[in-house]
């Protein structure tokens, strides 16, 4: 069984009775929406035409937000509806990063995230959802579409339907009847500061990239908004991690780069443990409820690369106690042996942020394939520039720091200026160019600063070079995370 929507835009009139209905019946706040009327008018004066589109949660046969929420708080339902357990969400907001489809909102509240739920209160006691009541044209009509039967399979088998971006390959269960493709392609229309009620909501700031070619005379002049939801703790804890990571990345060579005294027989695995430590107390904070990470033990989605990337961290960080522990007791052998188990979870530390934003299907720049070898390139350049103030001498970590630095850059252009398989990824990278931080462009000033003076640094003051090399960093992980949440998804 699969419930769903056809939407017949032949017979929909723009009226937002639907969008009333549902904040009425769900309790929606103001400025949220589980189900919203999108505007796009198209056509030059007097010749213009107002394009509606519905826009909902598509309760998606393969649905990324159930995949990625780390406590199962989202479920897909034996009637295919996806649904969502308020009480248990965390607010670690990764659903709202993979849906493709901006159809998840956070209440402030309840600091739990919200959406559509096919009124599943009133689909179990017979009833429509209210949507389906109140529209007065008749144009949402729900079903099941494993039933070959059904109203809406016969809708979708005899008429030509679409769907929001299939390109997802999500599975999306709400089909549309003579929609203007233009309003399903988000990003293909200009969005001005002003609609035709209001002004556009203030979340996402940023110009529309002007290498970024738009449909010709189509403009959307109503739309809902959406906020950036990952910010400047997701930006550090990548810096964080990278710098826990790479010291213990690097801790077997410890002898080979030059390193003596504290420097080869602590400072690798107090530097990883600090930063892990700090790692994890980032993404505990980042959650709306704090105070329920412990769910992440009591109720794990082991789908949820949350939830693996949790096992990686304690794994990492165990090791890295362990080789202290060994350590302190003298046994040094010993801890040689550790280090190159210690080495290689430093490796998964580094990377797995890579295999949980592939989750983020929403977030197409975050997706690319150069991400998992970037991390780790990332990590060799902080774990070298942390461990250079106790040998600044060592041509070992200087060399190590520069081939980082520049295989940081390398990947930071391709990033920027390569080609990419989505319209998405394509918009994301283009809005690198234009995120801006007080007087900074991270994304260009992270590179300057990053790789330019760290390179500097590396030849005249090389156990300085921390200091330019984490904040060059945390400037470009910034744009990063920021650019890919600015393409629009509606």
């Amino acid at each position: 069984m699969q419930y769903g929507f056809v939407i017949d835009h032949e017979r929909c009139i723009g009226c937002h009775a639907c969008t009333v209905a549902c904040k009425a019946e769900n309790d929606v706040p103001v400025g949220d929406f589980r189900t919203w009327v999108k505007y796009t008018e198209q056509g030059v004066f007097p010749d213009v035409k107002r394009h509606f589109s519905v826009l909902r949660c598509n309760h998606c046969s393969d649905a990324p937000c159930v995949t990625i929420c780390p406590v199962k708080a989202l479920e897909k339902r034996d009637d295919g509806i996806v649904d969502i357990d308020r009480d248990a969400c965390i607010g670690c907001r990764a659903c709202m990063q993979a849906c493709p489809y901006d159809s998840i909102y956070l209440n402030e509240d309840r600091g739990a995230v919200e959406k559509c739920h096919f009124c599943a209160h009133r689909v179990e006691q017979g009833l429509q959802p209210a949507c389906v009541t109140v529209c007065p044209e008749e144009a949402i009509i729900p079903g099941d579409f494993d039933d070959p039967g059904s109203k809406v399979s016969l809708i979708v088998a005899n008429n030509d339907t679409l769907v929001r971006r299939p390109e997802q390959k999500t599975g999306p269960n709400v089909h549309y009847v003579g929609v203007e493709p233009v309003t399903l392609q988000p990003g293909a229309a200009a969005r001005p500061d002003d609609y035709i009620w209001s002004n556009r909501p203030p979340d996402k700031p940023e110009d529309w990239p002007v290498s970024l070619p738009l449909a010709q005379h189509a403009t959307v002049v109503l739309d809902a908004g959406h906020k950036v939801e990952w910010g400047w703790p997701v930006a550090l804890y990548l810096v964080t991690k990278g710098i826990g990571a790479g010291a213990a990345m690097l801790a077997p060579f410890a002898a080979a780069f030059g390193l003596g005294g504290f420097g080869k027989l602590w400072a690798p695995e107090v530097i990883a443990i600090l930063f892990t430590a700090i790692t994890c107390g980032l993404l505990v904070e980042d959650l709306k409820r704090p105070m329920l990470f412990y769910r992440l033990l009591t109720r794990p989605n082991w789908d949820s690369w949350l939830v693996r990337g949790g096992v990686v961290l304690t794994v990492f960080g165990g090791l890295a106690a362990l080789s202290m522990l060994l350590q302190w007791r003298g046994a040094e052998s010993a801890v040689e042996v550790v280090r190159w188990p210690m080495a290689i979870a430093s490796l998964a530390a580094a990377g797995y942020t890579a295999f949980l934003f592939k989750q983020c299907k929403g977030r197409d720049l975050w997706e690319g394939p150069l991400l998992l070898p970037h991390l780790i390139v990332q990590a060799a350049l902080c774990g070298a520039v942390a461990l250079l103030p106790f040998a600044p001498g060592s041509i070992g970590l200087v060399v190590t720091a520069a081939v980082g630095a520049l295989g940081h850059l390398g990947f930071a252009l391709a990033d920027r200026y390569g080609s990419h398989p989505t319209d998405n990824a394509t918009q994301g990278a283009a809005f690198l160019g234009t995120i801006r931080l007080g007087p900074l462009k991270p994304w260009r000033d992270g590179l300057l600063i990053g790789v330019a003076l760290t390179l500097v640094l590396l030849i005249v003051f090389p156990a300085a070079a921390f200091v330019p090399a984490l904040a060059g960093l945390f400037l470009y992980e910034h744009a990063f995370v920021r650019a890919g949440q600015l393409p629009p998804l509606s």
